[in-house]
């Protein structure tokens, strides 16, 4: 009886440490909840720049978009197609999965810069480091109903 009570603890203990495949869904879900977490950053450095809101918690945010980059492209590495991602993601994925590095090389550049610089200097080249739309306009598709 004790054997068998410490085959079942072991076995259970074995399946909850035994990670889970991820099924498609799960894959396309968890990198659209990283992008759109990019997306609602960037929605409050635009509220910053704007002056709508105090850039008091301005470097949360950069760092909170230099982490989410930087995790970005793993969410695109397993090949599951759909979603708002063309299949171009996977057929060109040298071109993407080098703008994806760019664009976390320079969140990070930013995030620095917010530690050191004042919030007009850290926010200077924001244009250019939330260059979204060069790659949304090759590699996504706008979710149906969505207005451009």
């Amino acid at each position: 009886m004790m054997k068998a009570s410490i085959a079942t603890a072991v076995c259970l203990v074995a399946a909850l440490c035994t990670p889970a495949q991820a099924n498609d869904e799960d894959v396309k879900e968890y990198r659209e909840h990283v992008m759109k977490s990019l997306n609602a950053q960037a929605a409050i450095l635009g509220q910053i720049v704007s002056t709508a809101v105090p850039p008091d918690n301005l470097q949360a945010h950069l760092d909170s978009i230099a982490l989410l980059a930087s995790t970005a492209l793993a969410a695109f590495e397993p090949k599951v197609p759909g979603g708002e991602a063309k299949p171009d993601v996977w057929a060109q994925w040298p071109d993407f999965s080098k703008r994806m590095r760019e664009f976390a090389d320079k969140t990070a550049a930013a995030a620095k810069l917010g530690h050191t610089a004042s919030p007009e200097e850290a926010l200077s080249n924001m244009l250019d480091v939330m260059d979204c739309k060069g790659c949304h306009e090759v590699y996504r598709n706008e979710k149906k109903g969505k207005k451009p």
